[in-house]
């Protein structure tokens, strides 16, 4: 990982230098501007993922992947963003602190600060950078850990005392005002708040958090990018979103307030005999998907890893049969690690149609699996990429440190 602090450094303080040029002097206290570092964890949903968009129920857990941002104040009024892995440079002020096509990945930064304007701080220039090791475009949050980073090191720096848990209903309101979009309050709270080896059962409906140790001490947990292109899939996730919304409808006769979870003791077969075909199917892996979290959970905390496995591949089964959106190359994944006595569950996460899986294996028959990505090449012509992971702890300052006052 780049020394973030030192970069940032670097990066700004040239433009501290002319006045200094120029003859004028500066105190030692002038001089001196804090760095704040803050790291945040990318995530990994195990069930629960395709739920319902705003209350689902979720098995996630934080990842040891991080997203680390330095931020320290300017003298001026202007935010200026350094994304050190690209080596790009980004600008904004308060009056155009908004969504701009063309600032890319620093647009993930502003929510952070759009929070803090919000909650009455009286906001003056910031320098950020950041860079990070969070594999990109298979689902694992990274750009929820840049706002998760960026608010985190703007909450030391400003010495604002605010919750975790009101730290992530803020940051999800300002990432909808920038954005114009939700992101699910459940990723806010497994950056914000999970623990290392621990899995975190939430309910978002009733802001709920359990935490579970991990049984898996002799276990490895490998993430494989299948490599399929995704191009065009939005539309057909969009008809899926579409189609729970009207299920729901359905079974609540449009009642308010009313979810899935109303739903998960239900006869489910009877209540939807009359519901359109691709509805009913929908609805169906929803629901069950809500009880399977359930089922999970306990499994998990009575270190029973035979259920949980089945458990695992029963939702990747539906995935696959009722939700619709696992692909050839994905399921061929999950079937190799199914083969394997050893394995405790694989299943595809993500918002599907390719991406990754991930597979909970004992550590001795991990390479096994790995040799198996050879005959996937060779049949599906994508080399697929394995990471290893681990289950991490929240979002976190990493250091403080003197800066050149820019």
């Amino acid at each position: 990982m780049l020394d973030i602090g030192q970069i940032h450094q670097l990066e700004y303080e040239l433009e501290s230098r002319p006045s200094q040029k120029s003859g004028s002097v500066s105190s030692d206290s002038e001089r001196s501007n804090p760095i704040v570092i803050a790291e945040a964890p990318g995530r990994i949903h195990f069930l629960g993922e395709q739920g319902e968009p705003e209350d689902g129920i979720f098995l996630s857990a934080a990842i040891d992947r991080y997203i680390h941002v330095a931020v320290s104040n300017r003298k001026d009024n202007s935010f200026r963003f350094y994304a050190a892995d690209l080596k790009e440079r980004k600008r904004s002020t308060l009056a155009n602190l908004k969504y701009r096509r063309e600032d890319r990945w620093a647009n993930h930064l502003k929510p952070a600060i759009l929070m803090f304007i919000e909650l009455g701080f009286p906001m003056k220039g910031l320098n950020f950078s950041f860079c990070g090791d969070i594999p990109q475009h298979i689902a694992l949050a990274s750009s929820t850990a840049i706002e998760v980073a960026a608010a985190v090191a703007l909450r030391n720096l400003l010495h604002f005392q605010i919750s975790d848990l009101d730290l992530a209903q803020k940051l999800k309101d300002a990432h909808k005002t920038i954005f114009g979009t939700t992101i699910p309050l459940a990723d806010y709270y497994i950056t914000l708040c999970s623990k290392k080896d621990h899995f975190l059962a939430i309910d978002s409906s009733e802001n709920e958090l359990k935490f579970i140790k991990s049984p898996f001490a002799k276990f490895k947990f490998l993430l494989v990018d299948s490599r399929v292109p995704r191009m065009g899939t939005e539309n057909e996730i969009n008809l899926r979103r579409s189609d729970i919304l009207k299920g729901l409808e359905l079974l609540s006769q449009k009642r308010q307030g009313a979810s899935f979870k109303d739903f998960a003791s239900s006869d489910l077969l009877e209540v939807l005999g009359d519901f359109p075909e691709q509805i009913r199917r929908r609805s169906i892996h929803i629901v069950e998907e809500i009880r399977r979290v359930e089922d999970a959970s306990d499994a998990l905390e009575r270190s029973d890893l035979a259920s949980l496995a089945k458990i695992i591949y029963h939702s990747h089964e539906s995935l696959r049969d009722l939700y619709e959106i696992s692909c050839p190359e994905v399921d061929w994944l999950v079937k190799r690690a199914q083969e394997i006595e050893g394995a405790a569950g694989s299943r595809m996460t993500g918002t599907g149609f390719g991406g990754c899986t991930y597979t909970i294996i004992r550590r001795e028959l991990a390479e096994e699996y790995k040799k198996r990505m050879e005959e996937y090449e060779r049949i599906f012509g994508f080399r697929p990429v394995v990471y290893e992971i681990k289950l991490a702890a929240k979002a976190r300052i990493v250091q403080t440190r003197k800066g050149t006052n820019a």
